[in-house]
């Protein structure tokens, strides 16, 4: 099952919207056959192993990330595909949350014979892997993290000459996985303007989709001579409001740019209705890497699912740096955004980050 997880995170951010699932397939002690899953190439990980193992495969036993799917999509059922290739005995990581399979691929290898277990101590890796996926098939929406680079007490930015990183070079490679594992990626306009920042995936790694750059920007204040318009190739969007400028929304269509209207509260964009339009799409995980009062709105929108926080040994201290959430803020502690499910990470010498889940009220 190591193996087959291996396999399953070569296709990091090259299987959207499908999950990344790895197989291997294990004949009297030797791997047989192996495989991973890459939406351009459409087989599944089942069948990419099935096809190197051949004849070996009879009798077998192949040990998979996910159950096998048993609809028609773009391919056909791979629990049909399992059968038919003589396979004695399958090890599952999980189920596939997904309700077109939910367990009848399982049922449907049962009924041929095949025995089927579920490894229970690979569970939490697989669905790691694939917590994207898991969170999309069980609300219909793209799993929300926000992401920061701050430091030790707080800070996002100085108040006057913001040259420079907070974070190390080591850091901000890592947010290139980050980047390159998401399917979208949001900012506010207050940073592009500040910054005139690509955004883009800069790991160099192949992805199945592009990533989609979003801009909050409830004025459409884009300048059409920014770098991230001079770049638009269909895969930047900009989310207003009906006040906005008709001719400033025409002009940045004519630039290649998408423009979308969502109207929310106090003359602001919707943030709920920007993850409901991703979602369908079927765009599975946004991240958020945006300003002060960008990072505030998405949290108290609720749309935020985890953070991952960045963290360098500084102290900028004084009341004019900005917090990594400005806002309104909540006025009492006992109101305080909770979070769960802690973890952290080393990034480099004397820098860590922190992950972890917003916690249902």
């Amino acid at each position: 099952m190591a193996e087959a997880l291996a396999e399953a995170a070569k296709g990091s951010g090259r299987t959207s919207p499908n999950p990344a699932v790895g197989a291997v397939i294990e004949r009297e002690g030797r791997i047989v056959g192996r495989g991973y899953h890459l939406y351009e190439q459409r087989k599944h990980a089942e069948i990419v192993a099935l096809e190197e193992a051949g004849e070996l495969a009879r009798g077998a036993t192949m040990y998979v990330t996910l159950e096998p799917c048993s609809h028609y999509g773009r391919t056909g059922p791979c629990a049909d595909a399992v059968i038919g290739s003589g396979v004695a005995r399958l090890v599952a990581a999980m189920p596939d949350p997904n309700p077109l399979v939910a367990g009848t691929g399982f049922e449907r290898l049962r009924r041929a014979g095949i025995t089927v277990d579920i490894d229970m101590e690979a569970a939490p890796e697989a669905e790691k892997l694939n917590e994207a996926y898991v969170h999309f098939m069980r609300t219909g929406l793209p799993l929300v993290t926000l992401k920061a680079a701050l430091t030790l007490d707080g800070k996002i930015a100085a108040p006057e000459d913001n040259r420079g990183w907070i974070t190390s070079e080591t850091a901000r490679a890592h947010v290139q996985t980050l980047r390159h594992a998401s399917d979208a990626i949001m900012t506010g306009i207050g940073t592009v303007l500040a910054d005139d920042c690509l955004l883009n995936d800069r790991s160099g790694e192949p992805r199945s989709r592009p990533l989609m750059r979003i801009v909050v920007d409830s004025q459409l204040r884009l300048p059409l001579e920014s770098k991230m318009v001079r770049s638009a190739v269909g895969d930047v969007t900009v989310v207003t409001t009906s006040a906005a400028p008709d001719e400033r929304q025409r002009a940045l269509e004519r630039a290649g740019v998408q423009v979308v209207v969502f109207d929310g509260p106090s003359g602001r964009t919707d943030f709920q209705a920007i993850v409901r339009w991703l979602g369908e799409k079927k765009y599975l995980s946004l991240m958020i890497e945006a300003g002060s009062k960008v990072n505030w709105a998405a949290l108290e929108s609720g749309v935020v699912n985890k953070i991952f926080f960045y963290y360098a040994p500084k102290i900028l201290g004084g009341m004019q740096s900005l917090p990594v959430a400005g806002g309104a803020g909540r006025r009492r502690r006992v109101d305080a955004i909770r979070f769960h499910n802690v973890k952290l990470h080393s990034i480099a010498t004397d820098e860590f980050a922190v992950e972890a889940w917003l916690q249902p009220s």
